[in-house]
C-alpha cells in the first residue's frame, strides 16, 4: 500500500467519525483532494484509490496538469474526475475556467459572478459556483465581508449561465478550536439566510482544510479541501 492510499484511508476514517459525531451520514461530505503542485504520479495514486474530486488553485497550472493526468489515466477514468477550482479567479482568466471545472469555489464579488455568467452564456452552459466569504475578516484576504454575503447572493441568484451552489470560506490559520468553530458556524448561518432570501437550495458549504476539517464538518461542511492530509507535506518551494 502506498502512503497516499494509507493517508486516504485515515482521512476517510476521520471524516466518517466526524460525521457520526454530528449525526450525519459520511456520504453527506465530499473530500476534495487539493492536488496543486503535487507530483502527478501521487495524484494518479489517489485516483486509483477512488478519489475523484481534485482541487487546483491556479489556472495556468491546473489546465496543463488536468490534460497530462487525463493522458496518463485514459479517457474513461479522466471522464469521471471532478475538478474544483479553489483559488482566487482573475477576471481575465474566467474564460479559461468556465466549463473546465465542476465547481468554482472562490467567487468573491457580484462583478466576477457576472463575468462568469457572461462567458458561460457564450459557451452555452451553466457554471456551478460558490460565493467566497472572508469569514475571519482578515485584512488582505479574498472573499466577501460577511455583512455583504446575503445581498451578493440575492444579486447573482438569477444570473443566467451561473448556478449558485452555496458558500466557501477559510478559517484563520492556527486559530484555536473555539474560533474555528465560530468561523464555520458564521458561514453556516449566512448560508441559511441566503437560502431564505434567494429561494435557492444552496446545498454546498466548502469549509475545512487538513488542520480543521473535523470542526468544519461539525458546523455543516459538505465539501472539505485537504492537501497535506492526503498527499503529505510538499517540498520547500513547491
Amino acid at each position: 500500500m502506498t502512503d497516499v492510499a494509507d493517508n486516504l484511508l485515515r482521512v476517510r476514517d476521520r471524516l466518517a467519525a466526524a460525521c457520526a459525531r454530528s449525526g450525519r451520514a459520511a456520504a453527506s461530505v465530499r473530500l476534495v483532494a487539493v492536488s496543486k503542485r503535487v507530483p502527478l504520479d501521487r495524484v494518479a495514486e489517489a485516483v486509483a484509490c477512488g478519489q475523484l474530486d481534485l482541487g487546483e488553485n491556479r489556472i495556468q497550472d491546473a489546465l496543463p496538469r488536468r490534460d497530462e493526468l487525463a493522458a496518463r489515466l485514459g479517457p474513461d477514468v479522466a471522464a469521471g474526475l471532478r475538478w474544483h477550482f479553489i483559488g482566487p479567479l482573475q477576471r481575465n482568466k474566467v474564460r479559461k475556467a468556465v466549463g473546465g471545472f465542476s465547481l468554482i469555489h472562490a467567487v468573491d464579488s457580484p462583478e466576477l459572478a457576472g463575468r462568469i455568467s457572461q462567458v458561460a452564456l457564450e459557451l452555452g452552459l451553466r457554471q456551478p459556483v460558490l460565493l467566497e466569504v472572508n469569514a475571519a475578516r482578515e485584512a488582505g484576504k479574498f472573499g466577501l465581508d460577511p455583512a455583504a454575503v446575503v445581498a451578493a447572493a440575492v444579486a447573482i441568484a438569477g444570473l443566467p449561465g451561473l448556478e449558485l451552489r452555496g458558500l466557501m470560506a477559510m478559517a484563520r490559520q492556527s486559530a484555536p478550536a473555539t474560533e474555528l468553530g465560530a468561523t464555520f458556524a458564521l458561514v453556516r448561518r449566512l448560508a441559511e439566510a441566503a437560502r431564505a432570501d434567494t429561494g435557492l437550495a444552496l446545498p454546498e458549504l466548502s469549509l475545512g482544510m487538513s488542520d480543521d476539517f473535523e470542526i468544519a464538518i461539525a458546523e455543516g461542511a459538505t465539501l472539505v479541501r485537504l492537501g497535506t492530509a492526503v498527499f503529505g507535506e510538499r517540498a520547500p518551494g513547491a
